[in-house]
């Protein structure tokens, strides 16, 4: 059982029952002749009634906290479960290797592909060491280096956006953040092989749609996509970022799969299992994994003039 502490706020009811099951089991263990099964089948049912009620209910500003759950499967995960001889390219030539974009050579069901993800890490080792998934430029330039490489090999491209946004600080702008955030966006869009691009969790400003630049843009039910996160757009707006401002500007600004989809910024939304991907991460990924290969299939189809074409005409053509 998780531990009390990686439930979200609004999840209290849910640890309320599932803590209630584990005091009974404990009990169970400890009297061995205790029928424990009526009760607990009972708190069962209750418990994925509640789950069903909050989930089928979250508010925008639910939806972001879902979306950053410690939980959540991240894109080493997809690519560990969904991907078959995996070989890891590292750095850009340029200037060294940026963990927080992670790609490289695979296989998706047999096919070879070329698969980049932003890994932003399950403890506090591997966080650092993937800087929380908010790349350097590096991690973009390898990014290219990666789609350069798929270009030239005929390899179609698979992206995981799992970013709170590009690192902000001094080092990466006077590294040239924004010129390979742009760089990134500019190959994407004369790559003559199919690309989709699969949001995960948090899809966060340029540093996202540097590699979702893609023909297909897919997004799990309970991630989001924006241009800012609800805080910097609440410090902004109404400069102070408190819980009133989040759960405002998470409405505003439109950042759930369900609305994102009736705007026509993604493709299609991939159904997580009840109480989110990180209730049940292996199921999240097979779903993920059985719509990529739907829409890859359908691509191979397009020459590669049309994948270019059809590309940038998906992004002129989105309005607000």
């Amino acid at each position: 059982m998780e531990e009390f502490n990686d439930y979200l706020d609004f999840e209290k009811p849910i640890a309320e029952l599932e803590s209630k099951m584990e005091a009974i089991r404990r009990l169970s263990d400890e009297n061995q002749g205790l029928n424990i099964a009526s009760e607990v089948s009972k708190l069962e049912a209750k418990l994925t009634k509640e789950i069903e009620k909050i989930y089928t209910r979250l508010t925008p500003w639910q939806v972001v906290q879902v979306a950053r759950h410690v939980k959540r499967p991240h894109s080493l995960d997809y690519i560990n479960a969904l991907f078959e001889g995996f070989i890891e390219f590292s750095g850009d030539r340029q200037f060294g290797d940026d963990k927080a974009v992670i790609g490289g050579l695979a296989r998706f069901n047999g096919q070879p592909v070329v698969v980049i993800g932003q890994e932003k890490g399950h403890d506090l080792e591997t966080r650092i060491r993937h800087n929380f998934g908010s790349a350097f430029p590096e991690g973009y330039r390898k990014a290219i280096r990666l789609m350069d490489m798929a270009d030239r090999f005929g390899l179609p491209i698979i992206t995981f956006v799992d970013t709170a946004g590009a690192y902000p600080d001094v080092e990466a702008e006077e590294r040239g953040q924004a010129e390979a955030i742009a760089r990134a966006i500019q190959r994407s869009t004369t790559l003559a092989v199919p690309f989709i691009a699969c949001v995960i969790g948090e899809g966060g400003s340029g540093g996202a749609i540097a590699i979702a630049t893609a023909n297909r843009v897919l997004m799990m039910q309970n991630a989001v996509y924006s241009v800012i996160s609800p805080e910097g757009c609440a410090g902004i707006v109404w400069r102070v970022a408190d819980d009133d401002t989040k759960r405002k500007a998470a409405e505003s600004m439109k950042v759930t799969a369900g609305d994102l989809k009736k705007l026509g910024v993604i493709d299609e939304i991939i159904p997580e299992p009840l109480g989110g991907a990180h209730r049940d991460p292996q199921a999240a990924i097979k779903a993920a994994g059985e719509t990529i290969q739907r829409h890859l299939k359908s691509l191979e189809q397009l020459s590669p003039h049309a994948l270019r074409e059809s590309r940038k005409e998906r992004f002129l053509n989105i309005r607000p």
